[in-house]
């Protein structure tokens, strides 16, 4: 990979637990759980650059990693193992992304825009502008959870567009709306390609795909299947939906059930001893690859469950919470709490009369 990016993806996957229920989620964060998580690997290992002032498209079939993808970049979630280098500020437009269904579409702009780096004075500014270019009327002043998908896309597309990003991700933003809509968003999207902005397009139109990329990576559940020139990448996957669509309704669930299989049955360890065998093939002098990979897999990755350190400190923690909770509670000092907490789970008093002992509980 060179060293002239604006993206750079490398040997990324993206795991996610299929939790039947609440607690079970609670258990495996906590690692409080000995009992087998079923996995699914939405991403088997991705490997990719984007050129500053390039624009990528990714294609792909339902299910197969592209939102998922795009969303590792621009920051919406993290990866499970890989390096993702991301040279400057993103923006992700696709129906929901950072927009609040309780707030306005008002306060949502500005909020959106706040969390970008942008001050009061400067989103006064823009504020015409971006409402102008969503177009939905009065229901700027509504909450976003009355809009349709359309004024969800329009909002959307419209604060991302006019905060001046780096980095576009436009994720099937433009699949919904209307043709005039649709014209003012291409219009838009050629004038940052003329501005040497970086994009990120994701798509199902082949026909938006061949209009605004200049190379195009194919996902097809959760691996690279191909990457290159927009009219090569786009001709082999029409070549691929023609030759799908030819089969019977049984093969085509068998391919799909087949496909969605491999990734449950994904082996991180064994993709990493994979890329290990590779790098030591390229460079067998270097006794440091593994250590090297391994670095590159996990050096950048937020852990999702508790080390044993954290563990170790939640459970001290709790103690002490309770501990306070039964000073509270019983009026005892801390002392005694400790040195006699089951006079304090179960105190007695003792009453005393003219000719009377009584102990009760």
């Amino acid at each position: 990979m060179t060293t002239d990016y604006k993206i750079k993806v490398q040997n990324v996957t993206k795991e996610f637990d299929l939790f039947k229920t609440r607690s079970d989620q609670l258990k495996a964060f906590f690692s409080i759980s000995n009992q087998p998580i079923p996995e699914f690997w939405a991403l088997k290992g991705i490997s990719l650059e984007v050129a500053p002032g390039e624009t990528l498209g990714l294609i792909g079939v339902n299910g197969s990693g592209k939102s998922t993808l795009s969303n590792i970049i621009s920051g919406v979630i993290p990866q499970t193992t890989g390096v993702v280098d991301v040279r400057g500020d993103t923006s992700i437009v696709a129906i929901n992304s950072g927009l609040r269904g309780q707030l306005t579409g008002m306060e949502n702009i500005r909020l959106k825009a706040l969390m970008m780096g942008l001050t009061n004075k400067e989103i006064d500014a823009m504020l015409d502008d971006i409402i102008a270019f969503a177009d939905i009327g009065d229901f700027v002043y509504q909450p976003v959870k009355s809009y349709s998908s359309g004024m969800k896309s329009r909002l959307g597309f419209a604060i991302a567009v006019h905060i001046n990003p780096d980095i576009l991700i436009i994720d099937e933003a433009l699949s919904v709306g209307d043709d005039t809509f649709y014209q003012k968003c291409v219009e838009k999207i050629q004038q940052f390609k003329k501005e040497g902005k970086t994009i990120i397009f994701v798509s199902h139109s082949l026909k938006q795909i061949e209009i605004m990329c200049d190379r195009v990576a194919w996902i097809q559940y959760g691996d690279l299947k191909q990457i290159g020139p927009t009219k090569e990448v786009v001709a082999e996957y029409r070549k691929f939906i023609k030759w799908f669509k030819a089969l019977s309704k049984k093969d085509k669930k068998k391919y799909q059930t087949d496909a969605k299989k491999k990734q449950k049955a994904f082996k991180i360890d064994e993709y990493e001893q994979q890329v290990t065998a590779e790098r030591q093939q390229a460079d067998p002098q270097n006794p440091h690859v593994a250590k090297e990979v391994h670095k590159d897999f996990y050096g950048g990755v937020i852990s999702e469950t508790m080390s044993w350190g954290n563990r170790i400190l939640t459970t001290v923690v709790g103690v002490v919470v309770v501990l306070l909770m039964l000073v509270n509670v019983s009026g005892h000092s801390l002392t005694s709490v400790v040195q006699h907490p089951s006079q304090v789970l179960h105190p007695t008093t003792t009453l005393k009369g003219p000719g009377v002992t009584k102990s009760t509980k």
